[in-house]
């Protein structure tokens, strides 16, 4: 090739070189926005595949506090069930103890049926007896004494009967076995064995050897106890003495004395009112029911 013609075509050949280096970069620069864009894209669906995986994680982590947290309570609630099953079966056996404590501090005769049907032996007096102020007796001749747990109820009894205007007396209290053998044998004396047996108990079977059983007397009748149950006194006994815990012991029509309005028997608060809701006499019930309220028969 002559001087001249590579002069003319050495243009040419500059503008070939470079737009062949143009289309080359070109290329490259396509090649490289293509890879840019794929890894984008990967690093966008990594991100995605992070963030749901984040999210799984979180409402994984979630449901099982949620589950942890159920679980914790139910255990909580399971342990406070114990607890207090724990604390009602303590509760129930302080409570039996101290049933039989108290059964085993309380005369086992205070609640027995003795006319007639259990006996007292001659050495029987209570535990502690109480002599009865001379205001609260019908006389002053002779001492009177009655139980010491049964007096604070006694005296509540006539204090607030008195309140009522009913003038309420004691006309007699605990008898000691020889003190029984001696007025029945009084009586005997008196009004032959046969009407003695109906209105006065042998020795060892009367109540007034426990020192709870009591005689009432009010004023207007002279010391007649035949006529008390024609008193406002007898009628007050009749509406109220449950409330302190008395009875009366033989009422009308009852299969072991004559009717006697005047002797009140002290058996607890209790006992008393059942017997005055459910219309029942204390000697018409079976003894192992009435056994069921010796424990609170000072209550």
């Amino acid at each position: 090739m002559t001087k001249r013609n590579l002069e003319t075509y050495t243009p040419l050949i500059a503008f070939a070189i470079l737009l062949g280096g143009g289309i080359y970069a070109y290329i490259r620069i396509y090649a490289l926005n293509s890879k840019i864009e794929a890894l984008s894209a990967n690093i966008t669906s990594i991100q995605q595949q992070n963030a749901s995986t984040t999210a799984d994680l979180r409402a994984n982590i979630k449901e099982n506090h949620e589950t942890l947290a159920a679980a914790l309570n139910q255990q909580t609630l399971n342990v406070g069930v114990v607890e207090q099953r724990l604390k009602e079966q303590v509760g129930n056996v302080a409570g039996t103890l101290t049933t039989l404590q108290k059964l085993s501090r309380t005369d086992k005769e205070l609640l027995a049926k003795y006319s007639k049907v259990f006996f007292l032996s001659e050495n029987y007096a209570p535990a502690r007896l109480t002599d009865v102020p001379a205001s609260y007796k019908y006389s002053d001749k002779k001492a009177v004494s009655v139980h010491a747990d049964v007096w604070p109820s006694l005296q509540n009894m006539i204090d607030d009967a008195k309140k009522a205007e009913i003038e309420l007396y004691i006309s007699s209290g605990f008898r000691s076995f020889d003190e029984q053998k001696a007025l029945k044998g009084d009586y005997k004396v008196t009004y032959g064995a046969g009407t003695a047996n109906q209105f006065s108990a042998d020795q060892g079977y009367s109540e007034h050897q426990l020192g709870t059983a009591v005689d009432f007397l009010t004023t207007g009748i002279n010391g007649d106890l035949d006529r008390f149950d024609g008193t406002p006194a007898y009628n007050w006994l009749l509406a109220n003495a449950y409330r302190y815990g008395f009875i009366l012991s033989y009422p009308k029509d009852n299969q072991y004395y004559v009717f006697e309005p005047w002797h009140w028997r002290y058996v607890g608060k209790k006992l008393a009112s059942d017997l005055r809701t459910q219309n029942k006499s204390f000697y018409n019930l079976d003894q192992r029911k009435i056994d069921e309220y010796l424990v609170s028969v000072f209550e």
